[in-house]
């Protein structure tokens, strides 16, 4: 498979009048032509810090880009311009905001804001803008293009704004799009609806997608692979399956029990206990350690060396280490 996206060593801190927090620490993961990654973790992990940092939006003050490298094909884009990252974002590599109505000018028609783009990048007429805008509103949905065109954001619904955001991101042809959260804002049935746009749309345009969610329901719809996220680092990476069936990380375990199931006999779900760790002076050992039932001394003072278990499946924890899986196995013949 052709891979189209790297990421190596990421880490991004944010001055704070607090100290610095380390948002994002090491990150590394890659993303191959045509699938859909899932970046998947609590709220304040580093999962929206990372897809920014892909699309180099990361404000600066107060962010800082401290290190790393992130490939899109053969271009390193932590060392392009700003003016030549302008030529990519939109056309390349496109992003869907988490919510559509702030994504979207209130003052502009979605005809304009749908076009905006295409003469920008693409340099065709306001003719040939205008039957990629209606042809885009009809991939995406929308009935009536033509009479949509016209209208102005607050004038549509939550679930149609949230169409018109991926149409919006969509009508350059990137081979990338990275959505952050797309149906956090969006009731249940409109959810189901926009995920099953995201598959029409890769069935149909082939292209990549990094899916940041928390909501592990819509990762187990879209998702080819899924990357567990805790604390700025990546802490468990692997294919859906391997991920829902045979999760390795506590806490990705955590996540799963924490999930709503309809075969599910317990009245209460089961909810991780305690809080996420400080950035501001992240622990040495795993981050997770502190909430963790199956921490060891080992886990508090340094952190685990990336364990692979397949060829898809990688882990950091103490617990796949030899000496521990020795020790559990001990003690559960007693």
């Amino acid at each position: 498979m052709e891979k189209i996206l790297e990421v190596k060593d990421l880490h991004v801190h944010f001055s704070t009048y607090g100290g610095i927090v380390q948002a994002v620490r090491g990150v590394s993961f890659h993303l191959y032509k045509g699938e859909t990654l899932a970046i998947v973790g609590e709220s304040g992990c580093g999962k929206s810090v990372t897809s920014n940092a892909i699309m180099k939006l990361i404000p600066s003050p107060p962010g800082r880009l401290v290190r790393g490298k992130i490939q899109f094909h053969d271009k390193q884009l932590t060392e392009l311009s700003e003016k030549e990252m302008r030529s990519i974002r939109g056309v390349d590599i496109s992003m869907i905001f988490q919510d559509p109505m702030t994504a979207l000018n209130p003052t502009l028609t979605i005809g304009t804001q749908l076009m905006e783009g295409l003469k920008q990048h693409k340099k065709i007429s306001s003719l040939e803008a205008r039957e990629k805008a209606l042809e885009m509103l009809e991939l995406v949905g929308i009935p009536n293009p033509d009479e949509r065109l016209k209208q102005y954001p607050h004038q549509f619904s939550g679930g149609m704004r949230q169409r018109i955001v991926i149409a919006i991101a969509l009508i350059c042809e990137p081979e990338l799009l990275i959505a952050d959260e797309p149906t956090t804002a969006l009731d249940v049935t409109i959810q189901a609806q926009i995920l099953e746009l995201f598959e029409k749309i890769q069935r149909e345009t082939g292209v990549s997608i990094i899916l940041i969610t928390h909501d592990l329901g819509v990762v187990a719809k879209v998702a080819d692979r899924v990357a567990v996220m805790y604390a700025g680092k990546l802490i468990e990476e692997g294919d859906k399956r391997e991920i829902f069936y045979h999760p390795q990380h506590p806490y990705t375990k955590g996540l799963l029990k924490s999930v709503p199931r309809l075969d599910a006999t317990e009245a209460e779900l089961t909810p991780i206990d305690g809080t996420p760790p400080d950035l501001f002076s992240p622990p040495k050992g795993c981050p997770f350690a502190p909430r963790c039932p199956m921490a060891m001394e080992v886990c508090l003072r340094k952190y685990p060396k990336t364990k692979s278990l397949t060829t898809t499946h990688k882990v950091d924890c103490w617990l796949q280490d030899k000496r521990a899986k020795k020790l559990l196995a001990s003690s559960s013949r007693k």
